[in-house]
């Protein structure tokens, strides 16, 4: 290639840095690479590849020299053209109360919040207006103005949900028990829970470490922001389609790397020992339709720990190690989301909602205190009205994610909960509390979430067409 590297020596994003996970050791044959991305390291294997091999110049067969539209976007830039913070004004601020007041005289689940028993007369066409714009325009905003001191807890979830009901009407599955019991549990907590368990977190979600650039599961991600750092913890989005173009552009090769099988590491179990791994691309081409309605796209879906480990559960022996070229495929997604990236500047009281496929996230490290911690409440949802085609290669993903969900057995949990009382041996099937730390990047059937005391622990979650 005559590109020495992908990256002209622009120094990754500056942000402050906090404690970080201790890592475990990585599985023999793996190349030199962590869940924190090095620079260093990164421009030496680019400067190494590009000098020793044969790289390709072509992009797959059929797959797009170069993507176009509102969602190709640079965080230098965006801000000039695009306002993605939305406040409410009072008018919208009473409809919210009076729908509020409103779902909670009708006396039923939180399962049921809908935009028919949380209606929003003044606000909901401009809801519609900003998830078209999740779908067909920049594919991100940040809804500002709620004041959640001014309500409970449940009050806020009920407010959540049912705001978030007249963007996207479906909820997604973050976990499938709760308290040992078979729930749908659609509502997730981001918190640094370390200082409440002696468990060696396996996910960055639940730590104060930075969280490199990833997706999660599904169509829409959202957080709510209950309350904020005392300091960092800023929250960073990069367009997927104008990293595409860089890669595309610059080397080919990788575009081939990424819409390879990859082998991921799940950290889960079954009875039978299986479903350890999953084999996909990270990146997936959808043409454009014949009837002109539907552009073509790229769908980005990936997250760094499941090629890499993080904290105390690194990659498995059980499965090839990542090879060189992925190693690259992956600092090079990371570093190019830092450089084309925007901080959203998340406030307490905001809500974000992001086009999962097609903009991918990222977190700086940060430190809490007594008076002050960051608290974020998570939705994935969808949209039928907008929502892309998913892919094949995830449609089975997608549907452990949004596929037999009840209002009846919607759950959400009123604070974080972590796993130390569950089983500690694999072969049980029960468990006594909801599993934390199932990940933000993933819903998986049975999620080895950390150790204790030397133990493994091991969340067993179910499917809504039986046990595995």
């Amino acid at each position: 290639m005559a590109t020495a590297a992908i990256l002209t020596p622009v120094a990754p994003t500056s942000a402050p840095t906090f404690g970080t996970t201790p890592a475990a050791q990585p599985p023999p044959g793996q190349p030199d690479i962590s869940y924190h991305p090095n620079w260093e390291t990164y421009q030496a294997r680019v400067a190494r590849r590009t000098q020793t091999e044969n790289l390709s110049k072509e992009i797959p067969e059929g797959f797009p020299k170069e993507l176009k539209g509102d969602l190709v976007w640079e965080g230098e830039t965006v801000a000039k053209e695009y306002k993605w913070t939305y406040t409410f004004t009072d008018e919208q601020l009473e409809d919210i109360n009076n729908a509020l007041a409103h779902f909670k005289s009708l006396n039923i689940a939180k399962g049921y919040i809908s935009q028919e028993t949380f209606p929003l007369p003044k606000t909901h066409d401009e809801l519609r207006r900003l998830s078209r714009e999740l779908h067909f325009g920049h594919g991100f905003f940040v809804l500002r103005g709620l004041d959640v001191d001014r309500y409970t807890r449940e009050e806020n979830i009920i407010i959540y949900a049912g705001i978030s009901s007249h963007i996207g009407s479906i909820r997604g599955r973050q976990d499938a028990y709760y308290d040992g019991k078979r729930a749908d549990v659609v509502l997730g907590h981001v918190k640094d829970v370390r200082s409440t368990t002696k468990i060696k977190i396996g996910s960055p979600a639940y730590t104060a470490d930075k969280q490199v650039f990833h997706t999660d599961s599904g169509d829409i991600v959202s957080l709510f922001a209950l309350g904020t750092a005392a300091e960092g913890g800023a929250s960073r989005l990069a367009s997927a389609w104008r990293v595409y173009n860089h890669i595309a552009e610059t080397r080919p090769d990788l575009i081939r790397t990424l819409a390879e099988d990859w082998e991921a590491e799940l950290f889960t179990k079954t009875v039978n020992d299986t479903d350890k791994v999953s084999r996909r691309p990270l990146i997936h081409h959808q043409p454009a339709s014949t009837d002109g309605k539907t552009p073509e796209r790229v769908v980005l879906q990936y997250a760094r720990r499941y090629y890499v480990g993080f904290g105390a559960l690194p990659r498995g022996n059980h499965i090839p190690p990542i090879t060189e070229a992925q190693a690259e495929a992956l600092d090079t997604l990371h570093f190019l989301g830092e450089r084309f990236s925007v901080s959203t500047d998340f406030q307490k009281g905001d809500i974000q909602y992001v086009n999962n496929v097609a903009v991918f996230h990222a977190r700086d490290g940060f430190r809490d205190t007594e008076d002050q911690q960051r608290h974020l409440l998570r939705l994935w949802l969808r949209d039928p009205e907008y929502a892309w085609e998913t892919p094949a290669a995830l449609s089975e993903r997608w549907e452990r994610v949004y596929g037999g969900v009840t209002p009846e057995l919607q759950t959400f949990p009123l604070e974080p909960s972590h796993p130390l009382g569950m089983q500690k041996d694999p072969a049980r099937w029960q468990r006594d509390r909801n599993c934390l730390a199932l990940t933000d990047e993933d819903f998986t059937l049975g999620s080895r979430v950390g150790e204790e005391d030397g133990l493994e622990l091991w969340c067993y979650v179910v499917v809504s067409n039986g046990y595995h």
